[in-house]
């Protein structure tokens, strides 16, 4: 086939399919403009452009806003304190299909976009999908230890009691319609909670939240030397977790997510 006959046939479907998933990035951020500056350099170098990059600057006291000026982006402000508010302060603006969430001290891939394009618009039942972090900024040794107690940890312990994979709000994506969904019952002012999760409870279990391991960001690893901070998360989680029972009782999220996945299937009678 020649080359001007592939022009005419356009794009292959895959790549098509990628076209009709606009993506809004949020990202939360306080005095972290250094780091800021490296994750929007990932995202200038995306190999699937997002349709907008949302900055929530939380307080910053640095030139956090300026460097993300300077990128293009969108600045939006939220003066109350947490991540929680800052976050949802960037999906309620979002314009976008779906939502790709990282953090400052994010470094996507250049495929990130690309890989999370693909995975919605290959599974029209897909509400979330989440990857790992891999460590930098620290040693070695650290960063396996924390590859295995942090990362798989956090992640096998939330499937565990939600039911399903918790999101990794470094790397995280989910439909708008979705967010718009739960949006009134999350803890977005309860800076007892860990946002992450929360908002993980309120999504699953009958929407459809996957888990890929070949979608990995790097991530700073200053949660791994920080142990007052690491308590804090930790306390956070299960805080998170506890304080939606007993409606959200692991067995019950459970069994409403054998029961959704056998309705996806067509298992389930009517």
């Amino acid at each position: 086939m020649s080359p001007s006959a592939r022009h005419a046939i356009g794009p292959p479907k895959k790549e098509a399919a990628i076209l009709t998933v606009p993506i809004s990035v949020v990202i939360p951020v306080k005095d972290d403009a250094r780091l800021l500056e490296r994750c929007l350099d990932a995202l200038d170098g995306q190999t699937v452009r997002p349709l907008e990059v949302i900055i929530v600057d939380n307080g910053s006291t640095d030139d956090s806003a300026a460097v993300a000026h300077a990128h293009g982006a969108r600045v939006l402000k939220e003066p109350a304190p947490g991540i929680a508010a800052a976050s949802s302060t960037g999906y309620d603006a979002a314009t976008g299909a779906v939502i790709a969430r990282c953090d400052a001290d994010s470094v996507p891939p250049a495929d990130w976009l690309q890989r999370i394009a693909v995975a919605f618009a290959s599974d029209p039942a897909l509400a979330a999908l989440t990857g790992p972090g891999r460590f930098y900024g620290v040693s070695r040794a650290t960063a396996a230890v924390g590859a295995v107690l942090y990362m798989r940890g956090y992640f096998a312990s939330m499937t565990v009691a939600l039911g399903h994979p918790p999101l990794f709000g470094s790397n995280a994506a989910f439909l708008a319609s979705a967010w718009r969904a739960v949006r009134s019952g999350v803890h977005r002012h309860d800076l007892g909670m860990h946002d992450d999760v929360d908002l993980s409870v309120h999504l699953g279990p009958e929407r459809r939240i996957r888990y890929d391991r070949r979608l990995v960001v790097d991530v700073s690893g200053r949660p791994l030397v920080d142990a007052a901070g690491m308590g804090l998360r930790a306390r956070r989680g299960v805080r998170s977790i506890v304080a939606h029972w007993p409606g959200e009782l692991p067995p019950h999220r459970w069994r409403a997510r054998i029961a959704a996945d056998l309705r996806r299937r067509g298992g389930a009678r009517p």
